[in-house]
């Protein structure tokens, strides 16, 4: 490349980079207190929870969870109408705003596990990758605690 052209190339560069979008990398991710409960059989899904933590300085887009346990593992929302109707629904992309957090809890924001591959059984663990749209990715270890458990302290 002549001299010239590799010159106006790195100006264009330096003066277009402050134009373009800011997004935090999933390297600024940090996720926590992962776990999930024992399944009833391979017939019912199963759930799993944990918290996000963006700690970059930009927003992150989580976009899809991945395990080898779940042929359909997707990330849904539990909600309850005014009549007292309770449903669930897939939540698409969820961004998280530089500094905060996304928990992932029964009864609200929650990592479904549907047609599962083998049981989930109490004592074992099984990998959960949170994939973002910088296509980043953060893998946890998910323990699989007992069917009335309430959270990794009991």
């Amino acid at each position: 490349m002549k001299p010239t052209l590799s010159l106006a190339l790195a100006a264009l560069a330096l003066f277009a980079a402050p134009l373009a979008p800011a997004f935090a990398g999933s390297e600024d991710v940090v996720v926590e207190g992962a776990w999930s409960r024992t399944s009833i059989s391979v017939n019912r899904p199963g759930a799993a929870y944990l918290t996000i933590r963006n700690g970059g300085d930009a927003p992150v887009t989580l976009n899809g969870v991945r395990t080898d346990l779940a042929m359909m593992p997707e990330i849904h929302l539990s909600s309850t109408n005014a009549a007292g109707v309770s449903s669930m629904s897939p939540a698409g992309e969820i961004e998280i705003a530089p500094g905060a957090e996304l928990s992932l809890a029964p009864g609200g924001m929650h990592v479904m596990l549907m047609k599962l591959q083998r049981p989930m059984i109490e004592g074992e663990t099984f990998d959960l990758t949170l994939t973002f749209s910088d296509g980043g990715e953060v893998t946890v270890t998910t323990p699989i605690l007992g069917v009335a458990a309430r959270g990794p302290g009991g």
